[in-house]
């Protein structure tokens, strides 16, 4: 009987498990968004209303003006220390050139133990496999859908993926554990043993924004007030990894939680990035998130006078102060900011302590307006 092996945040798995999930702790892979068309329509879909269905190409939260805006992708990379990325969608198999491209570029660039993985339905443009596996395609991940899960051996897919397999590409199946589905999800295991699957990923079933009609029709519930999990999703996970271990499987199956995604991978990712993005005027969390100060006025011209003043005036070290043209602010440090909010304030200046993450998009998390009432 194999071991279920503790991992991160309530994730167990039995080995082997893929060198892209070990990256993934450390924060280390990539997000390469390739696309957000799909031909399948899967009701659990998590994808955001911004990139689904539209064919935007995102390095991680950076934003890539086209498919031939590399040097965006590349810094990207850089600015995580990424030691390989996962290209995920949508289905990337749609945009396989564009895909194939982007594989050769960051082979080329950082090497070929820049671990590659993909995600795909598989349905569509698999004759392409060899293509991306040529190009450098270190792992693919299948998506089968539910109503396949118990029929592999019927199904179109099984050739695909048996084909895969044996371009020596390491080849690996990931799916929702949906509540209800241990019978359907245990063949689905079953088969990938036989079919020298590498590993089969559970991921924990979660809400978002884009199937929560779905799931509420469906009775779904959240498991806790502080979790986007669905009600039921990691017992029957653990429960298929208890019975997969008493089968003494060979694939490897991992479960990985929703509070391993954002608690260790994002985590981590976000503090990588922050290693290498922070300015000298900002404080970097334990989580990876930035504290500055601001200071915001209706005039543009009022902020670039009081910007030559502090300088020159105050003796602020440019070091410690900057203009920020995209969203028209000074950014200070914190603890500058704090001794002279005051004085700033009845100029007319409004001034803030904000929490950022170090991403490209610069999502808020907190804003404290200074002075701080006594």
């Amino acid at each position: 009987m194999k071991k279920i092996k503790p991992w991160l945040h309530q994730s167990a798995y039995l080995a082997p498990l893929s060198p892209a999930c070990r990256m993934c702790a450390t924060g280390a892979k990539l997000v390469l968004f390739s696309t957000g068309i799909c031909h399948e329509h899967c009701y659990y879909c998590p994808l955001s209303f911004k990139k689904g269905g539209k064919d935007v190409i995102y390095a991680d939260e950076w934003r890539l003006s086209n498919e031939n805006d590399i040097e965006t992708l590349l810094q990207e990379a850089r600015f995580i220390n990424a030691h390989g990325a996962g290209i995920t969608g949508g289905d990337p198999l749609v945009v396989w050139k564009r895909v194939t491209t982007f594989i050769q570029v960051m082979k080329t660039t950082f090497g070929d133990k820049f671990h590659i993985h993909l995600y795909t339905s598989g349905l569509h443009h698999a004759e392409h496999i060899p293509d991306l596996v040529s190009a450098g395609l270190d792992e693919i991940r299948f998506h089968p859908r539910p109503q396949q899960w118990d029929t592999m051996s019927k199904n179109p897919l099984s050739q695909v993926i048996t084909s895969a397999v044996k371009t020596g590409v390491d080849t690996a199946i990931e799916i929702p554990v949906i509540p209800g589905y241990f019978h359907q999800i245990f063949d689905l295991l079953r088969w990938s043993d036989h079919q020298g699957v590498s590993w089969v990923n559970l991921n924990e079933l979660e809400f978002s924004e884009r199937n929560t009609r779905a799931f509420s029709r469906l009775g779904f519930q959240v498991k806790s007030e502080v979790s986007s999990a669905v009600q039921g999703s990691q017992l029957l996970a653990r429960r298929l990894l208890r019975s997969s271990a008493e089968e003494s499987f060979s694939v490897g199956v991992h479960y990985c939680s929703v509070s391993f995604k954002d608690g260790v991978q994002l985590r981590n990712r976000i503090k990588r990035r922050a290693a290498h993005v922070a300015k000298p005027y900002d404080v970097v969390t334990e989580d990876g998130t930035l504290v500055r100060g601001i200071i915001v006025h209706r005039s543009t011209k009022r902020l670039h006078h009081l910007h030559q003043t502090l300088q020159s005036i105050n003796k602020i070290p440019s070091r410690h102060l900057h203009y920020n043209t995209i969203k028209h602010r000074l950014e200070i440090g914190g603890w500058i900011l704090e001794t002279i909010a005051d004085s700033l304030s009845k100029q007319g200046f409004q001034c803030y302590l904000i929490e950022e993450y170090p991403t490209a998009d610069a999502l808020e998390v907190e804003r404290i307006p200074l002075p701080l009432s006594v």
